[in-house]
């Protein structure tokens, strides 16, 4: 069972199998990012639950581990799962211990002890608040909502439900005062998702998470590819130009740092008319968009050629063709 990490947003260092949260090299702070987590820790500091809501590839995770490592608690994580149920986050019976003790000090006398002890295993959510850990469930509402049921008391009274020990005489269990919970998820039309129940959600600050500003994305992009600076202005220019269409596109930001990496990775530079580099545009961005259609048609392809045609020198070129509009966050 992981309990506890050392994250930075991008990479993690286990001790003692623990999880400590620590800022990451690569983690870019803008102004942007700045005021979310500053506002992210008055709530955590009023005691309050925060949940960054937002649709996939806004960055809910980083900053999620991000603010976890300002906090400065060890971190406990839960992933959301459709097959969880209330034992997966609390902990159950895994069987008795049987114990005996045969006495035969005295020859003639032989005597026996039998016990049988209910063994109980903490599961993540419960060790959480024993030890006030700072707990992550990501992508909370994966989770069926009867599941989460669950936290109701430990967001409202501080108090863990603990059913299984209740023959034991502990079915409860008061929360540690440090403990604190940091949830994400994305929007209830996503596949995979469940409606979160009201009463839940009244206990918890959320923060919606959207698409960052150019600034911020850029930087991002930067700093997690290593893609030139100003080569890196032409992704994320490429994706927000789809995003900015009136089609259902849902590129975030995800697809533009896979794209910057292969480019980084290879050396190559992203020019109109590099057929590998329109290439791998297409690839990497088709989830969405090869959906669109007229007539019948995916208008994909064009799509994605009028794009970097508009926002990319052609190949040989080294003049800028728009204006990157760069700005570096020291």
């Amino acid at each position: 069972m992981i309990k506890n990490k050392t994250v930075s947003s991008s990479h993690y260092e286990v001790e003692d199998d623990l999880i400590v949260p620590e800022a990451s090299d690569h983690f870019v702070v803008t102004s942007y990012v700045k005021e979310i987590i500053e506002r992210s820790l008055v709530y955590l500091n009023a005691g309050y639950p925060v949940h960054f809501a937002g649709p996939s590839g806004t960055g809910k995770t980083t900053l999620a581990f991000h603010l976890a490592a300002q906090w400065g608690r060890p971190v406990t994580l839960l992933q959301g799962n459709e097959e969880f149920v209330s034992s997966d986050l609390t902990g159950k019976d895994i069987g008795y211990r049987k114990s005996s003790l045969v006495d035969n000090y005295i020859h003639s006398v032989l005597k026996t002890e039998e016990q049988m002890n209910r063994m109980w295993v903490d599961n993540r959510l419960t060790t959480a608040c024993r030890n006030g850990d700072t707990l992550i469930y990501d992508e909370f509402n994966r989770s069926k909502a009867d599941t989460n049921n669950v936290l109701l008391s430990v967001l409202s009274e501080g108090i863990l439900n603990l059913p299984g020990l209740r023959g034991a005489g502990e079915g409860y269990m008061d929360v540690h005062p440090d403990f604190r919970a940091i949830f994400t998820s994305n929007p209830e039309e996503y596949a995979g998702t469940h409606k979160t129940q009201d009463a839940l959600m009244n206990r918890m600050i959320t923060i919606n998470v959207g698409l960052a500003d150019r600034d911020t994305e850029l930087q991002i992009l930067h700093a997690r590819s290593e893609l030139d600076l100003k080569e890196s202005a032409y992704i994320v220019d490429i994706v927000r130009e789809l995003r900015g269409n009136d089609h259902e596109t849902k590129h975030g930001l995800r697809a533009g740092i896979a794209i910057a990496r292969i480019l980084q990775i290879q050396g190559m530079k992203p020019r109109y008319g590099d057929k590998l580099f329109h290439a791998i545009c297409q690839d990497v961005l088709s989830m969405e968009t090869a959906k669109i259609q007229h007539a019948g048609q995916s208008i994909f392809h064009k799509m994605v050629e009028d794009v970097i045609r508009k926002i990319c020198p052609p190949v040989g070129s080294e003049a800028v063709k728009v204006s990157t509009k760069i700005k570096v966050v020291e």
